[in-house]
């Protein structure tokens, strides 16, 4: 499959682009940079074997990469899948918002030198453009009990906790926010 670098969305010097293969080591930097942070953090949601060099190249070559750049540089990533997840079949504690089609975020990361900027909360802001382009109005994400970061962002943009669900890696903190489609006449 071939990804060209088509601009989803620009603001500023900022642009939201499908990644591409020549993108993965500038990708693997932030990737590596986010996991060495959760590890010195004492996190456990992401470790040595995952995510690693593997995932982010079948991101890319299925469609699911997407990278933020900041004057020509990216400073954020994430794989958005419009599709079902398989763990989310069976939400333990709780359940979700809605039955509908939804996209969902993994693997979202920010570069050192971009950090406390918003770009994450950005990033997602423009997955729920992107969802909306697409007629998806559901948005489902998960995150660890203690990424206290994401949650934040989760909570600002506010998606609603819906109950747990389970990986391999360990139970994850479940979260939906449904977006609504503003009427054209407003």
């Amino acid at each position: 499959m071939k990804n060209d670098a088509v601009v989803k969305m620009e603001q500023d010097d900022l642009t939201f682009r499908l990644a591409t293969l020549a993108d993965a080591p500038a990708i693997m930097s932030i990737i590596d940079y986010a996991r060495h942070q959760m590890l010195a953090e004492g996190k456990q949601q992401w470790n040595e074997s995952y995510p690693v060099l593997q995932h982010i190249e079948a991101d890319i070559l299925s469609g699911h990469a997407y990278v933020m750049c900041l004057c020509g540089k990216i400073v954020a990533y994430g794989a958005i899948i419009f599709g079902e997840e398989p763990a989310y079949r069976h939400i333990q504690k709780g359940q979700w918002l809605s039955e509908q089609p939804y996209v969902v975020v993994h693997r979202l990361a920010v570069s050192g030198t971009a950090r406390k900027r918003g770009l994450g909360t950005l990033f997602m802001q423009w997955v729920e453009k992107l969802m909306l382009e697409r007629g998806v109005y559901s948005f489902k994400v998960d995150t660890n009990f203690d990424n206290f970061a994401m949650q934040r962002v989760l909570e600002k943009l506010h998606f609603r906790y819906c109950g747990e669900i389970k990986y391999e890696r360990g139970t994850r903190m479940a979260y939906e926010k449904i977006v609504m489609k503003m009427n054209a006449a407003h």
